[in-house]
């Protein structure tokens, strides 16, 4: 899981979103941003994963929706901790 990247889905003026992506920031997680008000094709995909609403962290088949403890595991994961 060390080389997938993480996908942050967001929108604009989201505070939970500004939140995440802070948060992986300040852990040097890399990541990509997929605003879902920007492209329809994103908000697609946010709803693939079973999700309405952002944010929405994906690593490989994993997603996570909102500021959880869910989201600390994919951290985890995607500093090459837990497998």
């Amino acid at each position: 899981m060390k080389n997938e990247q993480i996908i942050v889905y967001t929108t604009n003026d989201c505070i939970e979103c500004m939140m995440v992506k802070q948060v992986l920031t300040n852990e040097g997680i890399a990541f990509e941003v997929r605003n879902v008000a920007a492209s329809p094709a994103y908000q697609k995909e946010v709803e693939k994963y079973g999700f309405l609403g952002v944010p929405v962290t994906v690593l490989g088949d994993r997603a996570v929706k909102g500021f959880t403890n869910e989201l600390k595991e994919l951290m985890e994961l995607a500093k090459g901790g837990k497998e």
